[in-house]
């Protein structure tokens, strides 16, 4: 029986988000600022005690960034690599040539998956959108049938695919194995990129007619010339390096005696904190010097690629600190008891919690955090449920509906030259395809695993 504080508590969180929307799609409010006042201000009307509330926000934003700032920093730095380097046009231009004009989408639906490996989304759209831009003026195909192909195998590897930064949140927040959640996320996610992508692609593409003139298109094409790239394969092996070292890691204990000096030194190397920093360091050296960029060049490429990554960390951060008010004000309790009595699946309790809160605050990585953190203390007290698995529903759940409080919905917009409304019916459902097929794969994987 659920009492009636516990009642006020939910309504209390489901006011709090429905302040998120209000002060972030209305309003026009920063969304930091608005993840801050709202947290306390729950905080606050929840009854927690003044002295603790302060720092009830703070731990939660320090447990988050403590692990998430170091993935968000070496991630981006890999990513600035391959685009400094051209191993970026590298991969786009071979899997051009492997799959032919005729299959450019499948082609883009691959490079957004491997390019997005080790970079946020908004990274990894904006080192590739020159190639989407060069690949639609030499082929004459839409740019919705190139683009939203490789929108779609970003946004999967970004809700679903550790070692993405914001895939691990919720594996380390369920304390899910990342080999396994690899696995899992692959089998749901290509089928999902693939559906998502080309053949929605191909279904909307003749009803978005877009304008001739692409101003940021054509500033792109002053740079479109020839230069020497680097080889397919080492491109290719430095952006997998970190994967390889992850899944080595999560196998160690298969492949030595646990507890011995090997054992711990491949659980070492396969931590994702150190896997990306050996990755990053290994893009140094055949990304970097081997092309022929100074220790003094590689250092600005470096410096420079940290800056765009202060909101989205401030973001997480923001998101942590508003997920540990939830525990502590004893709503996430309070939906505990909840989901107790209305026997909803947890699978689906995450990604139901998860879609709200991206509803709310435009953030997957925020949706993710904050989802995971009030589900996880639930998954404890169900042995039955797989940590991998609820990883991947919460991740499902983040990516859906993508609309005017996300700034990669006003990225693809002004990148592609898009209407809002024509925004809405290309990428907002796409992202929401995505959410919905990733949700019943999980949910049918369930049932086998």
């Amino acid at each position: 029986m659920i009492d009636h504080h516990s009642i006020f508590l939910l309504i209390s969180a489901f006011a709090s988000v429905i302040c998120l929307i209000l002060l972030i799609a209305v309003v026009k409010l920063n969304p930091v600022i608005t993840l801050i006042v709202v947290a306390l201000s729950l905080a606050v009307v929840a009854g927690m005690p003044l002295a603790t509330v302060i720092h009830s926000f703070e731990m939660g934003v320090g447990s988050t960034l403590g692990h998430i700032a170091i993935v968000v920093a070496l991630g981006t730095m890999l990513g600035k690599m391959m685009a400094e380097s051209g191993g970026a046009d590298q991969i786009a231009y071979t899997l051009i040539r492997l799959f032919g004009e005729k299959n450019i989408p499948w082609a883009m639906v691959v490079i957004g998956f491997l390019v997005g490996l080790p970079a946020f989304f908004e990274v990894g759209f904006v080192l590739l959108i020159p190639i989407v831009f060069t690949v639609v003026r030499r082929t004459g195909t839409s740019l919705i049938l190139v683009g939203l192909p490789m929108l779609a195998g970003l946004s999967v590897v970004h809700g679903l695919v550790p070692p993405h930064p914001a895939a691990l949140l919720a594996v380390t927040i369920y304390k899910a194995d990342v080999g396994r959640t690899i696995l899992y996320a692959l089998i749901v996610g290509v089928p999902t990129a693939v559906v998502a992508g080309p053949v929605f692609a191909k279904l909307i593409a003749p009803h978005v007619q877009l304008g001739t003139e692409n101003p940021i298109a054509k500033d792109f094409a002053d740079h479109d010339k020839e230069r020497s790239l680097p080889s397919f394969g080492l491109t290719l092996f430095s952006i997998l390096l970190p994967v390889f070292l992850m899944l080595i890691g999560s196998w160690a204990d298969a492949i030595s005696v646990r507890g011995s000096a090997l054992n711990g030194g491949l659980h070492l190397i396969g931590n994702d904190d150190l896997a990306l920093l050996i990755g990053v360091l290994f893009s140094f050296v055949t990304l970097g010097t081997m092309r022929g960029f100074s220790r003094e060049t590689i250092l600005r490429f470096s410096n420079e690629c940290l800056a765009p990554t202060a909101t989205i960390t401030l973001l997480v951060g923001a998101g942590g600190g508003f997920g540990r008010i939830l525990q502590d004000s004893g709503v996430s309790n309070a939906i505990i008891v909840l989901a107790m009595h209305s026997h909803v699946p947890l699978l689906l309790l995450a990604w139901i919690l998860a879609a709200l809160l991206r509803l709310a605050t435009g953030s997957a990585t925020v949706a993710m955090t904050t989802a995971a953190g009030i589900v996880a203390p639930i998954a404890l007290n169900s042995p039955g449920v797989h940590p991998e698995l609820l990883a991947i529903a919460t991740g499902a759940g983040s990516l859906i509906f993508s609309h005017v409080n996300d700034g990669g919905f006003w990225l693809v917009k002004e990148y592609f030259g898009m209407s809002v409304i024509q925004t809405i019916k290309t990428w907002s459902v796409c992202e929401t395809i995505i959410s919905v097929m990733a949700l019943i794969l999980t949910i049918g994987l369930s049932l086998v695993v």
